[in-house]
């Protein structure tokens, strides 16, 4: 028997709101997670991500919430931003790694890319991030 109803985490990707961030001459394409329930999810189960999509975690107040990769089969990179939209400090992250990744200083939003993203483009703590969005 064939179900016609879609699987969780790709439906669950198109129900999220999106948004493209300029940092320098990069865009990237992301999801936002903006509620706990999404943010706790975040890009676990994902096998793949189109070139320069990822996801934007929004806190509503200023945090140091740390990150894992558990349950996410991709090697991503975390950017952690201030409430002004500046990098504070950059991490890889291995998949499946219950290692946790924080920022440096109180973060607004954090940033998950493709690892290796923002070495491409040149992408460096102190660099302002435009088009974030509201809390």
């Amino acid at each position: 028997m064939t179900s016609l109803v879609p699987s969780p985490a790709p439906a669950q990707a198109r129900l999220l709101p999106t948004a493209s961030l300029s940092l320098g001459a990069a865009t990237a394409h992301v999801e936002i997670a903006a509620t706990p329930e999404v943010r706790n999810r975040g890009l676990m189960f994902r096998e793949s991500l189109p070139p320069d999509h990822g996801m934007l975690f929004v806190f509503e107040q200023e945090t140091a919430q740390c990150f894992w990769m558990k349950n996410t089969p991709l090697p991503l990179s975390i950017a952690f931003i201030d409430a002004r939209g500046r990098i504070i400090n950059m991490r890889d992250m291995q998949p499946h790694s219950e290692a946790t990744h924080c920022p440096a200083g109180p973060m607004r939003y954090a940033l998950e890319m493709p690892r290796g993203w923002f070495l491409q483009y040149g992408i460096e703590p102190g660099q302002q991030v435009e088009g974030l969005p509201s809390p």
